[in-house]
């Protein structure tokens, strides 16, 4: 194969080295399989195999055999002169030489053994390896116009030369079939080079996809993580905050009210920590913990209620759902996340409201989940970082194939609303 090759394997792809069989391969299919391959100093060109150097050899002496048979045949020719007999000779060695030639000019030494060939017998095992060559490294549209050409001058060369042994139209057809059977057989080696080459390039890149999908899958799962460790640990940052604030701003506050918000501050930390340790032990372990702590359902939601009212807040829960622990767990858990995620942003943009908890459904119409809180009495500086929390809660909606809304209302306030598919349990 050559440079202008059309089966081409990218070599951005690592691929095992060939080093202990590459003398088995063609330098060329070898160069393609293997970038570490040697080459030839300036020119770049793949350096001979062993197996190159056999089938170089090899194809050196089927010319010069053709080349002695048929000078031995214009010996015995008496309408063949002596000189035109030694001259042929001669221009048929030279054609036999410049058969080693045909790894570095394959187009160039078939077309020069075109007009060799017309004026030389001996140089017609020469023109075979040429145009076999030819068809092995090029496409087929060269060896056309090369083989094409062979053969279009074919009766005018037995016309001016014919051969003593076969008569005209005999002689035509064998070479006609000949020369037919090489480009054959030179196009079914570089098919099966071909082959080879996308066989492994299909391999490279089914190792690459394999890769990206891998990388793909890693991403979404670190985005997963990502998204419950803001669920989660935004929750209970904000508790401390709310008790550390109230604390700053009351030190002179009775000593019980005190030892209280610092066993829910200790408290707090101490989950969160929990919590933080439980997503970096799914970061670091290949199967999940089955002795972690459950995951939080439907069921859990009187006891955030609870905890947000302990930090203060004003929480109104309206809880519709007749049994929690009927709603399947992937629903009831993506249910509480989204309550956990509303009452958290109230807390942080609109302190000191009282903030709606509403949960409503039934099986076979779905749940309703939704958090209102008023606009703040004050003004409330900006949070670094609002608006990705409701970002991951519209992607778990999605993921449990619901949906998220979220807005502001008339009168300043927020609302954020979802619906969450709950089927009806089988028989």
């Amino acid at each position: 194969m050559s440079g202008d090759e059309s089966a081409r394997v990218p070599r951005d792809v690592p691929v095992p080295t060939l080093r202990g069989r590459r003398w088995l391969l063609p330098s060329a299919v070898a160069a393609d399989l293997d970038p570490d391959a040697e080459r030839n100093g300036r020119s770049g060109r793949p350096r001979r195999t062993v197996r190159d150097w056999i089938v170089d050899f090899g194809c050196f002496l089927l010319a010069v055999g053709v080349g002695i048979a048929a000078a031995n045949t214009l010996a015995d020719d008496p309408n063949t002169p002596h000189a035109l007999a030694v001259a042929d000779q001669w221009i048929g060695a030279l054609a036999c030489a410049a058969v080693w030639l045909r790894r570095r000019w394959p187009l160039g030494l078939a077309v020069a053994l075109i007009p060799v060939g017309l004026i030389s017998t001996t140089s017609g095992g020469a023109g075979l390896v040429a145009v076999f060559t030819l068809a092995v490294h090029r496409p087929f549209r060269y060896v056309a116009w090369i083989a094409g050409a062979q053969l279009a001058l074919l009766p005018a060369y037995f016309l001016l030369r014919p051969d003593p042994d076969l008569s005209y139209p005999v002689a035509l057809a064998v070479t006609v079939l000949l020369t037919s059977a090489v480009v054959g057989w030179g196009m079914f080696v570089r098919s099966k080079r071909q082959l080879m080459l996308s066989l492994r390039d299909r391999a490279r890149r089914a190792e690459t996809e394999a890769a990206l999908r891998a990388e793909q899958a890693q991403q979404l799962a670190r985005e997963a993580i990502a998204r419950e460790m803001h669920d989660v640990l935004a929750h209970r940052l904000t508790l401390l905050s709310v008790h550390a604030g109230a604390l700053e701003f009351r030190p002179d506050a009775p000593r019980e009210e005190v030892a209280r918000a610092a066993g829910i501050i200790r408290e707090s930390a101490h989950e969160a920590l929990q919590d933080l340790r439980e997503i970096i032990g799914v970061l670091r372990a290949s199967d999940s913990d089955d002795g972690g702590r459950p995951q939080p359902t439907l069921a859990a939601l009187d006891g955030l209620v609870a905890e947000s009212r302990s930090a203060g807040m004003k929480v109104v829960l309206d809880n519709q759902v007749a049994d929690p622990d009927a709603v399947p767990a992937s629903v009831g858990r993506t249910a509480y996340r989204i309550a956990q995620e509303g009452l958290t942003n109230a807390r942080k943009h609109a302190p000191g409201t009282e903030v709606t908890v509403s949960v409503r459904g039934a099986a076979g119409e779905g749940l309703t989940v939704s958090v209102v809180n008023p606009a703040p009495s004050g003004e409330v500086p900006s949070v670094p970082g609002s608006g990705q929390g409701l970002i991951g809660l519209r992607e778990r909606a999605s993921l449990a194939g619901g949906r998220l809304e979220h807005g502001v209302e008339e009168g300043g306030g927020f609302r954020v609303v979802a619906w969450l598919p709950w089927g009806v349990a089988g028989p």
